[in-house]
């Protein structure tokens, strides 16, 4: 019988556990081939980048690889769905991520994961080191390492802050409140621009204008009103109405525009709202119109300035010299006539300077400025300037419009890019602030929608030159509209 030539017991199947153990073991550097070496290297870490835990799961920790490349599939498969309900169901999409809660998550997911990417491709890098690889090998090597951590975290990084700033921004700003159904295809927003400065009592909305959108189309009408609009009607049977039966008529202290700061001293009159004086000037416009002003959105022009530098500026033709300063100081300097980039500062004077001007050149100018700014707004400036236009919005925007329709007003925003923007000014000779004709006003205002509805028209002839043929109002300084409205793109860039 033949005795075991070790000091232990030889049993059977020794050498099968032998193998497994050592399968189980990460894989142990052995000098080999500088240029095997260096091959090596560089794709553990090219291949972290395309599939993060592929390098731990063929040479380091299995078990973080596994988890690493599973969380990476479910990532694919997760964005891979994204993208097909994108193209079969937008709306699903945008409902879902525009809650406040999926963004917040979303974006501590993207934060982990940009944290996380990274240190897997400096483990990759590790991994793929060999005695074998001469200095220049391993220094370009740590190169292409460092190139790698900075595309796996510098844009998931700030992808993630975007999101979590965009789910702040929707939490901050828009209601929980409910939704207001379109009527007749169309939704209403009021547009207000509030002016609350140290030497005024109470905001004071100097600029409002109704958008009448179609909820098919996006193509949407302004409806601007001057804000010493006076002999105001509230909706039949709603508290307001009962209160003053003759409306909002007291002389030259009841203005359109003081309307706000008596709504939000009557509460009384608006109960279960969030907003007294918005919700006055909804029914006060409603009054007017005969529309049903379904939400509003209030910006407040002290933060416009910051607003208008957070989207890097706004492009406007300036037709004539706009004053900077006046009325109750100095002029101080110029907006100069030409098409140009207005910063924050100029945009916000240009907007609102009444110095040798009337407030109806204001609002056109106003309205010119709204318009470009929807038509400058693309995605890739909203998404590369977001942080900032969020911190912004938080501050100088309020709004009635529930996080839960924020999809439907973006869809609707992206439509509403490439569409005909019409515009009716409700000012002199049109109607006399005064005594404003309510019945012509309701007839104007049904004959634009019935205008914007219709299939686009044909393009405006060209005349003698080959220039197109400026619009009847005057070119965006001021005038009357015309019956059915006038294109405000046409107007704000005629010569």
């Amino acid at each position: 019988m033949s005795r075991p030539t070790s000091l232990h017991e030889a049993r059977p199947g020794d050498d099968v556990g032998d193998r497994r153990e050592h399968l189980r073991a990460p894989h142990r550097q052995h000098p080999s081939d500088p240029d095997v070496a260096t091959r090596r290297a560089v794709t553990l870490v090219v291949l972290t980048l395309v599939a993060p835990g592929i390098a731990q799961y063929t040479r380091g920790n299995r078990r973080v690889g596994r988890v690493a490349l599973r969380v990476w599939a479910g990532v694919v498969g997760f964005a891979l769905l994204v993208a097909l309900l994108w193209v079969l169901a937008r709306g699903a999409v945008l409902a879902v991520f525009t809650l406040p809660t999926v963004l917040s998550l979303l974006g501590v997911l993207l934060i982990l994961g940009g944290i996380a990417w990274p240190v897997l491709v400096i483990d990759a890098w590790r991994l793929g080191v060999d005695p074998a690889m001469p200095t220049r090998s391993r220094r370009w090597v740590a190169g292409l390492m460092v190139v790698g951590v900075l595309l796996t975290s510098v844009p998931v990084l700030g992808t993630g802050r975007r999101v979590w700033a965009a789910g702040d921004l929707i939490g901050s700003v828009f209601s929980s409140g409910r939704s207001s159904a379109a009527e007749h295809g169309r939704y209403n927003v009021l547009l207000l621009g509030g002016d609350a400065g140290a030497n005024r009592i109470g905001l004071r909305p100097d600029s409002v204008t109704l958008a009448s959108i179609d909820t098919e189309t996006g193509r949407t009408v302004l409806f601007s009103f001057p804000r010493n609009l006076e002999n105001i009607p509230f909706p039949h049977g709603t508290p307001a109405a009962k209160a003053m039966p003759d409306g909002w008529s007291c002389g030259d202290e009841c203005l359109l525009n003081a309307i706000y700061q008596w709504g939000s001293e009557h509460e009384e009159y608006f109960p279960g709202v969030a907003d007294p004086g918005a919700t006055a000037m909804k029914q006060a416009v409603a009054g007017i119109t005969g529309l049903t002003v379904n939400y509003y959105v209030l910006i407040d022009l002290q933060g416009f300035r910051q607003l208008i530098d957070a989207v890097g500026g706004v492009t406007v033709d300036v037709k004539r010299e706009v004053p900077i300063g006046g009325g109750t100081s100095p002029v101080f300097g110029h907006i100069k006539p030409g098409e140009q980039k207005l910063d924050g500062f100029e945009a916000l004077w240009y907007a609102r300077s009444r110095h040798g001007s009337s407030d109806y050149e204001r609002m056109a100018r106003q309205r010119c400025v709204m318009d470009a700014m929807l038509g400058q707004l693309d995605p890739s400036t909203v998404l590369r300037r977001f942080q900032k236009i969020a911190d912004a919005g938080k501050q100088v925007v309020s709004t009635d419009v529930p996080a839960g329709e924020l999809d439907t007003f973006l869809a609707l925003a992206a439509k509403a890019q490439d569409q005909k923007v019409t515009s009716v000014q409700f000012v002199p000779p049109l109607i006399t602030p005064a005594r404003p004709d309510l019945r012509l006003v309701r007839e104007r205002v049904e004959r634009a929608i019935d205008a914007a509805e219709r299939p686009p028209a044909p393009k405006a002839s060209a005349s003698a030159d080959g220039k197109p043929k400026p619009s009847p109002s005057g070119g965006g300084d001021g005038g009357a509209a015309t019956s059915d409205g006038d294109d405000v793109r046409e107007v704000c860039s005629a010569a």
